[in-house]
């Protein structure tokens, strides 16, 4: 049965909520969460929650060229992934900004060893990553998420924005690839043999000459 969309209040309350959902969705730059929405139309939460649910299943019955999906704890419209080419061709003209195989290679150890030191990350690639991690800082895919208590050094650890760009509800739906990277305590001894002698987590660090500079 469809959830109540129409409430005899006027104002906000007072909208037809599944075309209200659709409108504030076309606006969004980042997933929007249930409990945001409700509080925007003054609903609640439940009764959102169901029409977000509905109008999702509404678009796959009926073969849309976009899907309204549940992503990093909130909602949002995509197209659909088998009408990729013609968004790329309309949309990028045939251009598109990918991250290079470095920066990959430290996202996906940041990924799945989170919350991790650059050293650490560094250690597991073979070579020092200062240069590719202040790109995916920049770009948002990663944050500072403390200090390391025995050294130190600042950990890293993905944000919202990564989960949305990579279509996840949360790091429990990352592909199980964790086993194939080193443990901690495997690398620890790598940390200083396998990168520069200088601390990698420490800013303006001399020999910055063998970072790893890579423009993104």
């Amino acid at each position: 049965m469809s959830v109540e969309t129409e409430n005899p209040e006027g104002g906000v309350a007072g909208l037809a909520l599944r075309p209200a959902l659709e409108a504030v969705l076309m606006v969004v730059d980042e997933p929007a969460t249930e409990e945001h929405l409700a509080k925007i139309l003054q609903r609640p939460r439940r009764a959102v929650a169901d029409a977000l649910r509905e109008l999702a299943d509404e678009y796959t019955a009926q073969g849309r060229g976009f899907e309204l999906r549940r992503v990093a704890g909130g909602w949002r419209f995509y197209t659909r992934p088998e009408y990729a080419d013609a968004v790329e061709g309309f949309v990028l003209d045939g251009q598109v900004a990918r991250l290079t195989q470095a920066a990959l290679e430290t996202l996906a150890v940041v990924a799945y060893r989170q919350p991790v030191s650059r050293s650490r990350v560094s250690a597991v690639r073979g070579v020092n990553c200062d240069g590719v991690m202040r790109t995916l800082l920049q770009r948002g895919l990663v944050e500072e998420a403390g200090a390391e208590p025995e050294t130190g050094a600042i950990l890293y650890r993905t944000t919202n924005y990564f989960l949305e760009r990579m279509g996840l509800r949360g790091l429990d739906e990352l592909p199980e690839l964790a086993p194939f990277l080193p443990e901690a305590d495997a690398i620890e001894a790598e940390t200083l043999e396998g990168v520069p002698s200088f601390d990698p987590d420490a800013p303006d660090a001399p020999g910055s000459e063998h970072t790893e500079h890579t423009v993104d």
